[in-house]
């Protein structure tokens, strides 16, 4: 009887605890595509082949586009990307072997202090470090302060990613007589992926929607610019001026930019699984 009233009592708690998990879920949810179908019911509209095409249109006129904004943002999620994603994931490579040591835990008291910093921060630094050392605003600066914002996320998820591998996995590896850095690159680093992956649109998710750090480095450009020692526009700056401006036209077509950018991240994150797939698929543990 006593087993009996044991099993029903840990099979209603497991059922609880499934239904606890599906409500959180659910409720987890709920405001994302709230989100996403108010963005698309306000933006779809005023998207069309201008939007991507063409330029911004002086005040009080209606039309034109966002084709700057578009590049720009490109560009600067480039930037940063070069620039935090090594620093990210070969920080979390490092933790992930010498997390334990005083400048592991050093490294790690650091990297979680830059997380919680304020963006316009990371703006304000890359400011004094490079707009003002130039004497201009540009690109670079703009990429090196969404790089600040970058690699802290990137690098606590990479080590997260890789301290979820089995430590037999990195014993076998040495048992075999492979050199740390070789059980490294062959074993734990493929075995990681997804998770890795993850982590690189963790960090580009992050940055691509930032708008105060490239009010200090960006600052803007009407024109279309890929020179990344030149000022750029970016969706969010666009997003900004034209959300807070009295213009209906503008208001309609913040909406549209606010959807695009919604889209370049969902886009990533595809390329990204994609990419995933075809590299476990090709993988070989030698």
């Amino acid at each position: 009887m006593k087993q009996l009233e044991g099993y029903w009592r840990h099979r209603l708690t497991n059922i609880a605890g499934v239904a606890l998990s599906g409500v959180a879920v659910v409720v987890a949810v709920i405001p994302l595509v709230a989100m996403m179908a108010w963005v698309v019911g306000k933006g779809a509209g005023a998207i069309d082949l201008n939007f991507f095409t063409n330029l911004p249109v002086p005040t009080g006129q209606s039309g034109g586009g966002m084709i700057n904004a578009i590049a720009g943002t490109i560009l600067l999620i480039v930037i940063a990307s070069v620039i935090g994603l090594p620093i990210g994931i070969l920080s979390g490579i490092f933790l992930y072997q010498r997390g334990g040591t005083l400048f592991g835990t050093a490294v790690r008291y650091v990297t979680d202090v830059i997380a919680g910093t304020p963006s316009i921060i990371a703006g304000v630094i890359a400011y004094g470090l490079l707009v003002v050392t130039l004497g201009h605003f540009s690109a670079l600066s703009g990429g090196v302060a969404l790089a600040l914002l970058m690699f802290p996320t990137v690098t606590r998820a990479t080590e997260e990613a890789l301290r979820l591998i089995p430590p037999a996995i990195h014993e076998a590896g040495l048992a075999l007589g492979l050199p740390e850095w070789r059980t490294m690159v062959s074993i734990i680093l493929p075995s990681a992926l997804s998770g890795i992956i993850t982590a690189i649109m963790l960090g580009i998710g992050r940055v691509a929607g930032e708008t105060a750090p490239l009010l200090f480095t960006a600052f803007g450009n009407p024109a279309v610019q890929l020179s990344p020692s030149q000022p750029v526009e970016a969706l969010p700056l666009q997003i900004w001026y034209y959300a807070t401006s009295p213009y209906q036209d503008w208001q309609r077509q913040a909406w549209a930019g606010a959807l695009v950018l919604f889209a370049l991240i969902v886009l990533l994150n595809l390329v990204a699984r994609f990419l995933v797939w075809r590299t476990r698929a090709n993988v070989q543990i030698v």
